[in-house]
């Protein structure tokens, strides 16, 4: 009886261990660079001043356009809980209570993102109104770049960000085609319990998430 017991502890332990020493050993470093070439990973892109005190590139996912940056850059100023979503799972979004809308087409309505304007990640009526982020960055047909509301709070008064940055960037080949740069960085969390979270849960979800957030964009461009 013991046996069984101790055999069906290790089991039990085994299930999380073994996915995660997998995406470790062999999958994290892909996962974190999907797309994106060694220079891309190394270069300092646009908002990454914002978290001077970061150290790395973060996570940098890429992917290449066949269209032009003002054939993409639309697309990227309508993504938002309230206007098209994020291009991803939907289901998946909602899911978790995100009342993601999904819109695959140019709402001319909507204009393009304004420095200081939120973004939505979720409905304001969920997660006590904090799945937002703050438009820091907005270069047209170049560069957008998100932070967090604490960090934008402290940037106006002068200072840095510390808490996180999304960015996307958009840097023309010269056949007419685009490579679209998309960076997370942020800081390290304050406890162990965390950082084990964001290891084993956060950065496999996000890059489900933004590759096919990245694919969604890249056909949308590419279909006019």
């Amino acid at each position: 009886m013991k046996r069984w017991i101790l055999r069906s502890a290790y089991v039990i332990l085994a299930v999380p261990i073994i996915p995660a020493l997998i995406y470790h050993l062999g999958l994290r470093s892909w996962c974190m660079h999907w797309g994106a070439t060694g220079a891309e990973v190394a270069a300092t892109l646009p908002g990454d001043e914002l978290l001077p005190a970061y150290a790395g590139p973060g996570i940098t996912h890429a992917i290449t356009v066949k269209a032009p940056p003002e054939k993409i850059w639309p697309w990227l100023m309508q993504i938002g809980q309230d206007r098209s979503g994020f291009y991803s799972y939907t289901l998946l979004e909602n899911a978790f209570g995100a009342d993601m809308p999904k819109v695959e087409r140019l709402v001319p309505e909507w204009k393009p993102r304004a420095q200081g304007e939120t973004v939505w990640f979720a409905t304001p009526r969920r997660f006590d109104g904090q799945g937002k982020m703050i438009a820091a960055v907005v270069q047209p047909n170049r560069a957008f770049a998100m932070v967090s509301a604490n960090d934008w709070k402290n940037l106006k008064a002068g200072g840095t960000g510390h808490e996180g940055l999304w960015s996307f960037t958009l840097e023309p080949l010269q056949d007419g085609q685009t490579r679209l740069i998309a960076r997370l960085r942020g800081g390290t969390p304050p406890t162990l319990s965390g950082r084990v979270m964001g290891r084993l849960f956060w950065e496999p979800a996000h890059f489900v998430m933004e590759q096919k957030m990245l694919r969604t964009i890249r056909d949308l461009s590419e279909g006019g």
